[in-house]
């Protein structure tokens, strides 16, 4: 008998930690627990470096055992630390933005403050080279997957198809996919472009250019920055994917923005101030699992305006300089 009740039990307990359900977060607490990190898909570099960060956090922060989460992503991964949810966040800086004015995706301003600034995103547009898309004007009438539901992806192709003056909801056939799944629909033909805000090099995309070959490409998209700078500020800046992340014939100069690492404001100072100075004491297991990890720099670690910076995350930051 007592086997059964431990096995129900544990079984609860899994059934909340897959679903997601809301329990009391373990950052507002001074008992320790579990924390839980909302990342993104999982051919993606959120899923990998949250898988990541969980196994330093669980190693190295005592008291605390920490647990990666498969979502759609930024808008999504918000919505769930605001719900308490989730514990940490990864996040685009344009939809934590978003989320501090409480502007777009968000009806009110939410309580999130950032731990550090992190890795820049790039906007990858691939496209099937049969498609006669050259860019993203090109896109009209044809089927795009723009990214998963509520995924900071799914609002940079949006902002994306109006600087080009289409209208995401009627001039493309719009696919809301996650990446496995957009990568999957292009090459079995079933999509003709795909956006993807990610860092270098994704996983999902590796994939689609080996398989496919001189069959995919990827847009230049840089035309359309002074119209996104306008609309949204200088959150958006532009950069090179070099030729060689994905074995290109030259780089492909694209529209990025920054990532953030966030979390609930009510979150204890000293967890804070622990998280952030472990994600920089053990970069070296971070760059390991994906190289946009070396795009997080003390320098920067600081940079998340709009976005304010949890006064414990600032601690540590100064402590590390």
């Amino acid at each position: 008998m007592r086997l059964r009740t431990t096995v129900v039990a544990l079984a609860a307990v899994v059934s909340l930690a897959a679903c997601g359900g809301q329990r009391e977060p373990a950052g507002s607490s001074d008992s320790g627990g579990r924390l839980t990190i909302a990342t993104g898909n999982t051919t993606g570099v959120y899923y990998q470096l949250g898988g990541a960060l969980a196994s330093v956090i669980s190693s190295k922060v005592s008291g605390y055992r920490a647990t990666a989460s498969e979502t759609g992503a930024s808008v999504q991964n918000i919505q769930g630390l605001v719900a308490g949810n989730y514990d940490i966040a990864f996040s685009l800086g344009d939809s934590a933005s978003d989320a501090v004015k409480g502007e777009n995706s968000f009806k009110s301003k939410q309580d999130v403050v950032a731990l550090t600034r992190l890795y820049n995103n790039y906007t990858q547009v691939a496209v099937r080279t049969s498609a006669g898309i050259n860019s993203i004007a090109d896109l009209k009438g044809k089927r795009v997957s723009t990214g998963s539901p509520n995924s900071g992806t799914e609002v940079i192709a949006r902002r994306l198809l109006e600087a080009a003056g289409l209208d995401p909801a009627k001039d493309v056939t719009a696919q809301r996919l996650g990446l496995p799944e957009s990568v999957d629909a292009m090459k079995s033909g079933s999509i003709d472009a795909l956006v993807w805000s990610g860092g270098l090099p994704t996983g999902g995309i590796t994939d689609l250019t080996t398989s496919m070959g001189k069959g995919v490409k990827l847009l230049p998209i840089t035309d359309l920055l002074p119209k996104m700078q306008d609309k949204y500020g200088s959150i958006y800046t532009q950069a090179p994917i070099p030729a060689a992340t994905y074995k290109q014939p030259a780089d492909v100069p694209t529209i990025v923005v920054p990532n953030v690492l966030l979390v609930r404001k009510d979150m204890k100072d000293e967890l804070a101030e622990q998280l952030t100075k472990v994600i920089y004491d053990n970069m070296d297991s971070l760059v390991a699992v994906n190289a946009a990890a070396k795009g997080i720099t003390l320098e920067n670690a600081d940079k998340t305006d709009p976005v304010p910076l949890h006064p414990g995350a600032k601690k540590a930051i100064d402590g590390l300089r």
